[in-house]
């Protein structure tokens, strides 16, 4: 019989986040997936999860999962976990699987593993890869301890497949234990966002500290406009204030994978590269010619990112009105 993973269905804009699926594709192909998805969703939730690999789906809706943060899904995961004894469960790397998968981890005295890349079961065991220094390095973990092995695992590091499995559905009684909604969500805030989004763009134009200035990100906005991409930043770009972190790419930011990424002015330091260096074509615009970023471009421009850029803009105009 095949091991039975499990994966905990996150939402984001009420929708099944892509890492969600990505990781609901690596845990059918390793054993048997499964998932656990708590709190109000859309209707054709549990569909989604089952086209991409779910065969059966532990579910509940009671608003007290959306309401109140950590605790009671912490409750009702680790006594599902007790109860089932699964080999192992993914949470994606994100604030709430961060804050499960340490509550978990106390609560059922059980190992975790933090910025999985890829794992594999052996023998009761789960091996895990692990990139370290911006990606550049693979650093393999092994888990031995007895129990549920509990994995965070990054975004982008598989790719969503369709699998579609016939689905069951079991019912979970929420948890009515007052002690447990000690944090309230008060308001959520919707920040309105324009284009297509990071996390799943195709053509992806990023700013760094040489564009010297919050002005100056219109021009990757025109760049990326005209190719149908979002535009996104360094952590120093961030810090200096001239956009927002929603935008951020790398170690403390977004993880991207897009078909084109264009660096420009962009140094290339580990902790940005770890958050695009799996772009499946890169193109860097510095006028550093040793700036790190280029050994890790498939095409370099050495040259000022305020003369290339409108250069390129007004070639991709020509070429559209042609």
């Amino acid at each position: 019989m095949a091991d039975v993973i499990w994966v905990y269905a996150e939402l984001s804009d009420n929708k099944i986040t892509p890492t969600t699926l990505e990781m609901l594709t690596k845990a059918a192909q390793v054993g048997k997936a499964e998932a656990v998805l708590l709190g109000p969703a859309p209707e054709d939730a549990t569909q989604t999860l089952a086209k991409y690999g779910a065969s059966k789906i532990y579910r509940s809706t009671d608003p007290i999962y959306r309401d109140y943060l950590t605790l009671p899904a912490a409750e009702t995961v680790a006594g599902l976990i007790q109860k089932h004894n699964p080999a192992a469960m993914l949470f994606a790397s994100s604030y709430t699987g961060r804050d499960l998968t340490a509550n978990l981890s106390a609560r059922l005295d059980c190992g975790a593993i933090a910025d999985v890349g890829d794992f594999e079961l052996k023998d009761g065991s789960v091996e895990a890869t692990i990139p370290a220094l911006g990606a550049s390095y693979q650093n393999t973990s092994t888990l031995v301890s007895r129990g549920t092995k509990l994995l965070l695992v990054r975004p982008k590091s598989f790719e969503p497949k369709v699998n579609e499995q016939t689905l069951s559905v079991e019912e979970v009684p929420a948890t009515s234990d007052e002690t447990l909604r000690k944090v309230h969500m008060k308001e959520r805030v919707t920040v309105k966002r324009e284009g297509p989004q990071l996390e799943g763009a195709k053509t992806i134009v990023s700013g760094g500290r040489g564009l010297k200035g919050e002005e100056n990100f219109a021009m990757l906005k025109e760049l990326a406009d005209s190719l149908g991409g979002a535009v996104g930043a360094t952590r120093a770009a961030v810090d200096a204030g001239w956009v927002p972190y929603a935008m951020q790419i790398g170690q403390t930011g977004k993880t991207v994978k897009p078909d084109l990424y264009i660096a420009c002015g962009i140094s290339g330091a580990v902790q940005h590269l770890s958050g695009m260096k799996t772009s499946k074509f890169i193109i860097s615009i510095n006028k550093d010619p040793d700036a790190p970023i280029f050994q890790y471009s498939d095409f370099g421009v050495v040259g000022d990112v305020f003369k290339v850029i409108p250069q390129l803009i007004d070639e991709l105009k020509k070429r559209k009105g042609a």
